[in-house]
């Protein structure tokens, strides 16, 4: 079968009011810098749908079935064909999408956008239905209707000007199309729980920016190239991203040196935070984004997480505060990043660690620690020395 377009629906999006246009026009967006720009005529919204006009000598269900499945905001798609709006075409071509498939039960789901057309859905199901089941029959006697459960189901669509007709919903990945929510700033360590974070935020719209601490010479050039590889393999859901590597070494020096064991792994992520607002606002990002679990380490209790926080003003989402660590590898596994992340490789927060760390911070003890450092001249020093990696998806 030659498919002529891809119907893509969406589910949230449908539920802006107002704001809908702006966030299908987004998602038209998105959906052509993920196509293979040889495999579409055009990519516009009609009546509640995107339809992907499709270039029919070029059509690779395949690759074109794997891109759409990386577009946030599509809640499913499908290959399908179209015909006149007129119930004689509709139940031929019905007949000739099915006449090659193997079944032996079927049924016919009609939704119609254009409700001026002169039969409703159900009147549309049963004259369809009936039609293609006199039509098969004599090759398959044993054919019937089945409307519960049936082996193969035949979907239609009148809307506007069309009448498409398509044989299978290929499951999206939902949320919202990536940038409409703005961007963050994501702290991405190498690990398995910042990358999830990090993903979960490209489903909600976010435009992520990748952010990572280095400790030269301590930790190794292989652990800034495995951060890449996450970032290469969450970066087929916003089609461009940036990677930022920020040394890290001298502030954990004068951590080491200057203040008390027990709270290094707090001091760490303050400055962290603060670095990574400073790049926020030069990047023009809104948030921060962190792999953080309730619990899950001793720098992740609740009085930790708030002395870490307090020292920046944007907000700090936790995408994973309460998810088990077997859910975060599940959801790691799925979207590719579990194999990388798992690779031999250190982080700068595994380096200078004490044998026993605050778990209950007390704030004003954090900040006469911290006092004893000059914070402004070395976060400066830091942003000087930071690297930026470009990393665009190209299209296959």
């Amino acid at each position: 079968m030659k498919y002529e377009y891809v119907i893509c629906h969406y589910a949230e999006i449908g539920l802006k009011g107002k704001n809908r246009k702006f966030f299908e026009e987004k998602l038209v967006e998105n959906i052509k810098k993920a196509l293979p720009g040889n495999s579409f005529q055009r990519v516009r919204r009609i009546s509640g749908r995107i339809l992907i006009e499709l270039i029919e000598e070029k059509v690779n269900e395949t690759q074109i079935k794997n891109s759409l499945k990386d577009v946030f905001g599509i809640a499913h798609f499908s290959f399908a064909v179209g015909c006149e709006q007129k119930i004689e075409s509709i139940k031929e071509k019905a007949a000739e999408i099915l006449k090659d498939k193997k079944f032996k039960s079927f049924r016919i789901e009609t939704q119609r956008g254009k409700k001026d057309f002169p039969l409703d859905s159900q009147q549309i199901n049963e004259r369809v239905g009936e039609y293609v089941l006199r039509k098969l029959k004599t090759r398959n006697p044993k054919l019937k209707v089945n409307l519960k459960k049936p082996k193969i189901t035949c979907f239609i669509e009148i809307v506007e000007k069309y009448a498409f007709l398509y044989l299978r919903k290929i499951p999206g990945p939902g949320g919202l199309p990536v940038s409409v929510s703005g961007k963050a700033i994501s702290l991405l360590s190498g690990g398995i729980d910042s990358p999830v974070a990090s993903f979960y935020g490209q489903r909600r719209g976010i435009e992520i920016i990748f952010l990572h601490f280095t400790s030269f010479p301590f930790t190794k050039q292989s652990s800034v190239e495995k951060v890449k590889k996450i970032v290469e393999i969450l970066n087929r859901f916003q089609f461009q991203a940036k990677l930022y590597l920020v040394p890290f070494t001298e502030i954990q020096k004068e951590i080491l040196l200057k203040t008390k064991a027990k709270l290094r792994v707090i001091l760490y992520r303050r400055f962290m935070f603060r670095i990574a607002e400073v790049l926020a606002e030069k990047v023009r990002a809104r948030a921060l984004i962190t792999g953080e679990s309730v619990g899950q380490v001793a720098s992740q209790t609740l009085e930790n997480i708030g002395a870490i926080e307090e020292a920046v003003k944007l907000p700090v989402l936790r995408p994973l505060i309460g998810l088990d660590k077997k859910d975060i590898i599940n959801e790691a596994g799925e979207i590719g990043t579990f194999d990388v992340s798992i690779l031999p490789g250190e982080d700068c927060c595994s380096r200078f660690l004490p044998k026993h760390p605050e778990t209950r911070a007390n704030l004003a003890e954090v900040k006469r620690e911290e006092n004893k450092l000059n914070i402004g001249k070395l976060i400066e020093e830091a942003i000087k020395k930071t690297k930026v990696v470009r990393i665009i998806n190209h299209k296959s």
